[in-house]
């Protein structure tokens, strides 16, 4: 009888070695290498075709020149939810395959159970369960009122084969399965959830979806680090990723793109949970510009470009005298690098020294600020704590710092203040290359440097 052959993979990087080891020497993550073992044999999944003869894609094709390929511009269907149509790039692309992760609680199931009912109004739809029975997932669908519910398919089953066969006879064209992690395959002889079962599972479901045009829309667990749990080629297999978060009052759920074949790849829209669902906010900046009447002193309004719009938020710093040796730096929302950088500036090129003092900056509402646009706001926030003189609510900042002081321009300037505009903004402080078109309505005051910056600060201030 032939030994069982064993193998230890990272499930945060997909990495394998010979024997158990502490540390992965790939991702130098510790306590993420399991042991699971290896399939003997590989066996054809869902459509006939021998899997050893296919790749991710579908079944193997012959060598062609790429000019003599058929290119095919199959029309989306809607989700039945404007705004994720909008994160998925316009809408649904027929045999895709999307994974859908995020936090326990996040509202994953829920949004889902809204879209498939959207969906089967046009398209034979089918929802598989591994983790709740079917009775709950009706009981859930009846409290949400989700449409068409007379046209939704639904069973309880976690092994790919069932699923595949289930897909098959149903006719089914809109597929989401609850969750990966609960997936098994009849060849592999590993614990559902092992990085194998996840990556065979997630590979025949895309063979499956790719040769016959079924759309899958797949849920993951997320680990503690709030990275998608199972291996790397799980993200490398599917074509979009999508993280659904909390923001930090537990009031909105953000939806983020991580990767979209078929779309912008930093696309984000915001729901609002509610007893009946998840209720779209298609106007987020208002939500994370609502604040009391009078003037505090470090707050400070710029504007983030999320995917295709601008996204309005309050940037918030507190500067304090320090009881310690070592002050204390700490941020929430925004880079505690870039902010270092920002008080060395502030202190050689603006006279501001703030090295006996706690510096706190926070990003209102949750957001993470990814993108440089905002050093400029932050560093008038903390000199408007400093000086304890409030900036007024209808002045929008935005810029990057460079490290000899200068100013520079950020990406689609004049749609940026094109949206503060919108939102009541009267004066906007932005770098001189982002104000060469004027804004009815909005007072463009240009800045080149960090000099020039803190002139425009107590203009309005002051």
């Amino acid at each position: 009888m032939a030994k069982t052959k064993r193998a230890y993979v990272c499930s945060d990087c997909g990495a394998d070695f010979p024997r158990w080891q502490g540390q992965c020497s790939a991702c130098a993550a510790w306590n993420t290498i399991t042991e699971f073992t290896v399939p003997k044999t590989r066996s054809a999944i869902g459509t006939g075709a021998q899997a050893a003869t296919s790749s991710y894609a579908g079944a193997a094709t012959k060598i062609q020149k790429l000019s003599e390929v058929e290119s095919k511009d199959l029309p989306r269907f809607s989700s039945g939810i404007s705004e994720l149509d909008r994160v998925l790039g316009s809408g649904i692309v027929p045999g895709s395959v999307l994974l859908l992760c995020g936090d326990p609680g996040a509202g994953k199931s829920t949004l889902l159970l809204q879209s498939i009912g959207a969906v089967a109004a046009d398209k034979s739809a089918l929802y598989v369960s591994g983790e709740e029975s079917i009775h709950q997932i009706s009981q859930r669908a009846k409290r949400l009122g989700t449409q068409n519910i007379d046209k939704i398919s639904v069973v309880a089953e976690t092994s790919v084969e069932q699923v595949l066969n289930h897909v098959t006879q149903q006719k089914a064209e809109f597929v989401i399965i609850d969750s990966i992690q609960t997936m098994t395959v009849a060849h592999n002889e590993s614990a559902a959830g092992s990085p194998s079962q996840v990556k065979e599972s997630a590979a025949a479901l895309t063979r499956f979806a790719k040769t016959e045009g079924v759309t899958f829309v797949i849920v993951g667990h997320i680990n503690k680090d709030s990275n998608v749990a199972g291996p790397m080629q799980l993200i490398h297999i599917v074509d979009g990723l999508f993280a659904l978060s909390s923001t930090s009052d537990e009031k909105f759920r953000v939806l983020r793109t991580s990767k979209n074949r078929f779309g912008a790849d930093s696309e984000s829209c915001f729901f609002a949970m509610t007893e009946t669902g998840m209720k779209q906010v298609k106007n987020p900046s208002a939500i994370f510009l609502s604040r009391s009447d009078k003037n505090h002193a470090g707050s400070v309004c710029t504007t983030l470009w999320e995917g295709t719009r601008p996204l309005l938020v309050e940037v918030q710093a507190l500067c304090n005298n320090s009881v310690t040796e070592n002050p204390r730096r700490l941020t929430v929302g925004y880079d505690s690098n870039r902010l270092a950088m920002s008080i060395a500036v502030l202190a050689r090129h603006g006279g501001v020294m703030l090295s006996d003092m706690d510096i706190f900056v926070n990003c209102v509402g949750g957001i993470k600020i990814e993108e440089t646009s905002a050093d400029l706001a932050v560093l008038l926030a903390i000199f408007s704590s400093f000086k304890n003189a409030p900036i007024p609510q209808d002045v929008l900042v935005f810029g990057e710092i460079g490290l000899n002081a200068d100013i520079r321009p950020a990406a689609n300037g004049l749609e940026r203040i094109r949206e503060a505009a919108k939102q009541g903004f009267t004066r906007a402080i932005v770098p001189k290359a982002n104000a060469s078109r004027k804004v009815n309505g909005i007072e463009i005051i240009a800045v080149e440097d960090l000099q020039e910056a803190l002139t425009a600060f107590e203009r309005v201030a002051m």
